[in-house]
């Protein structure tokens, strides 16, 4: 079986496809016109290329993350077809002990999801173990199975990246730029993917946050269908070092959600307050004793002066008044009389 076995396509990106000659009945082969024919062709792998951008990127997380996360972080892992797995990392250790995970899983790029209080997640984008690092307060996530969307794309194609032209006018959003480049973008000729492109990732900026978005591209007119999953990255912080060091940039438009949460509350106990101040003037007016009215002081307003009269009393009955008879009628019923 083994004299069987032949290597499938060339030496390198430029080799030709190697050649098979056909042998009848064990005899040598024959260099004539017929035996030209029935030659075949073994053609070569479609990946040509030698993989020589060696990213890896670890996308991992810590204790205390929710079923939405979880999801989340293993869409990222489908898309990305040069990403590696690690356990969750315990809350008590350092952010420092990820560089040494990352040099353990021959790792150069980190995607770290840490929860806080089981309602906040916080990711992680560093360049291992240099730096930089950029840390992200995470909103509105949308997982693949959540959303069910009408787009798809292969597993493991290489995707486009599209940046909002705001990236490049300001320069921490330049840097950032660069780190989302060299994290979601799959290397060239990589053994996991594919040598297609039929998807692209999207990175907007409104209201001083990054959109990101999936969207697949269909052949016939190129036009955009949504894959997913979406989630809206917050800046807090960029650092000179891979998770800590001096820091580069401080977004100052950043809400912390404790700050968010606590003045809704207060906003809240405002509202019940005034509610409650409310009733109680309502029931002291109930309660209060009421001031007996027992002269009107508004019946002064309609007396006016006039002179006295002597009271005059009749003793006589008054005269009865004659009634008229209508001579209309008097004069009608004689001439109907005449008749």
């Amino acid at each position: 079986m083994s004299a069987l076995k032949r290597k499938r396509g060339g030496k390198g990106p430029g080799g030709k496809a190697k050649k098979v000659k056909l042998v009848e009945n064990g005899n040598e082969p024959r260099n004539t016109e017929t035996d030209q024919n029935k030659e075949i062709s073994v053609p070569a792998p479609v990946s040509m290329g030698k993989w020589r951008n060696k990213e890896r990127v670890l996308v991992f997380s810590s204790r205390g993350i929710d079923y939405r996360t979880r999801h989340l972080m293993q869409d990222l892992r489908t898309m990305m077809p040069h990403t590696k797995a690690d356990t969750k990392m315990d809350r008590k250790d350092k952010l420092f002990v990820i560089n040494e995970v990352c040099e353990i899983k021959n790792c150069n790029k980190c995607i770290f999801f840490e929860a806080k209080k089981k309602q906040d997640l916080y990711m992680w984008f560093a360049n291992v173990p240099h730096g930089p690092s950029a840390k992200f307060l995470v909103q509105n996530v949308h997982t693949l199975a959540e959303l069910k969307m009408t787009g798809n794309c292969l597993k493991g194609s290489r995707p486009l990246l599209s940046f909002d032209p705001q990236f490049d006018k300001e320069p921490h959003y330049a840097l950032l730029k660069e780190l989302f480049i060299q994290t979601f973008s799959t290397p060239q000729y990589h053994p996991r993917s594919q040598p297609f492109v039929d998807h692209v990732f999207t990175f907007t900026i409104t209201d001083n946050r990054i959109w990101f978005r999936n969207y697949q591209i269909i052949e016939e007119d190129a036009s955009m269908v949504e894959i997913g999953p979406r989630f809206v990255l917050n800046l807090i912080k960029i650092f000179q070092g891979s998770f800590g060091g001096p820091t580069l940039f401080e977004n100052p438009h950043f809400e912390s959600p404790n700050t968010r949460r606590r003045v809704i509350r207060m906003a809240t106990a405002s509202r019940l307050g005034e509610r409650q101040m409310v009733k109680e003037l309502q029931k002291l007016k109930r309660t209060e004793n009421k001031e007996v009215v027992t002269r009107d002081v508004t019946d002064d307003v309609f007396v006016t002066p006039a002179e006295e009269r002597p009271v005059h009393i009749e003793l006589e009955a008054p005269a009865a008044k004659v009634v008229k008879k209508n001579k209309h009628k008097a004069f009608k019923r004689q001439r109907m009389q005449k008749r």
